[in-house]
């Protein structure tokens, strides 16, 4: 007969002590990797807020052209990146203010060797902004061809040319897709040239007819898009560096509407429909408060 060192009581007793310090070795292990693998409190998990008043506004309550402490100009044709068949002026035919609100017209007329004139307004060295909350309140035109944009440029282009340095893009329309209401942005991974643009829509059924709030909260984590204070959009700050984030540094305002062009222009141009205007209540900047 096999001798044992332990009865079989015995040896099962021992097994049932064994497995009962191997099972709560292993949950002390478990714990102590949940423990430090857990992640700090998020930058996301921050609460954001803003200014009550605004840091920099508009209400454009006065007459004759934009302010000019406020607003500059793009100026000149060449197609401007897309294949755009207008020439940008600063006249007063282009963008007047009067009862209350900013009109950028765009025309059909010949001028210095293009088919249409219209303006671009700019803020840049008058109005730079790091983080905050955009709004314009805004009605905007209509017609095959015609491509208005409330958008955001860098001021400093510190990470280089298009798209590299970033772009934010408030409000998007063109009028072949009438009612279709953008709000994107483009940085050197994320951008239209290659498709890769991060961005969502929303059909306004009176976005020419009736004024809208056009509405972008920036902040460190994130730059989020509403419409008429509705969220429609949010693209986070994924942390890869500035090529997906490059929103780190200053932007200014443009408000412009542009003719044809890559995307305007995709379904074809109908000049009977110029004049076309957009029309804008205010622009107003709050600044960002971190809680």
């Amino acid at each position: 007969m096999k001798k044992t060192l332990f009865p079989p009581t015995t040896r099962s007793k021992m097994y049932q002590h064994v497995l009962l310090l191997s099972t709560a070795l292993l949950a002390m292990l478990c714990s102590c990797k949940t423990q430090t693998t857990a992640p700090a409190t998020s930058q996301y998990e921050k609460e954001w807020s803003f200014e009550s008043v605004p840091v920099w506004a508009d209400e454009f309550e006065y007459t004759g052209q934009p302010d000019s402490t406020k607003w500059g100009y793009d100026t000149g044709g060449g197609g401007w990146g897309n294949n755009e068949l207008q020439y940008y002026t600063d006249s007063s035919s282009n963008s007047y203010v009067s009862d209350g609100t900013l009109m950028i017209t765009a025309r059909k007329e010949n001028y210095k060797g293009r088919e249409y004139t219209s303006a671009r307004l700019v803020s840049k060295d008058k109005g730079d902004f790091l983080y905050g909350r955009f709004e314009i309140r805004a009605k905007l035109p209509t017609g095959k061809g015609t491509w208005p944009a409330l958008w955001m440029l860098p001021t400093d282009w510190a990470y280089g040319g298009w798209p590299k340095s970033g772009e934010i893009d408030i409000m998007e329309h063109v009028g072949f897709d009438q009612n279709k209401v953008h709000v994107t942005v483009h940085t050197e991974a994320y951008n239209h040239s290659q498709g890769t643009q991060k961005g969502q829509s929303k059909v306004v059924e009176t976005a020419s007819t009736e004024f809208h709030l056009y509405r972008v909260d920036w902040t460190p984590v994130a730059v989020k898009g509403y419409i008429d204070d509705q969220q429609v959009f949010e693209f986070p700050n994924e942390g890869k560096g500035p090529s997906v984030w490059p929103f780190d540094k200053r932007f200014h305002l443009l408000m412009n509407i542009a003719v044809g062009g890559n995307w305007g222009g995709a379904a074809g141009v109908d000049p009977s429909v110029f004049p076309q205007s957009m029309e804008v209540d205010y622009v107003r900047v709050y600044e960002m408060n971190e809680k």
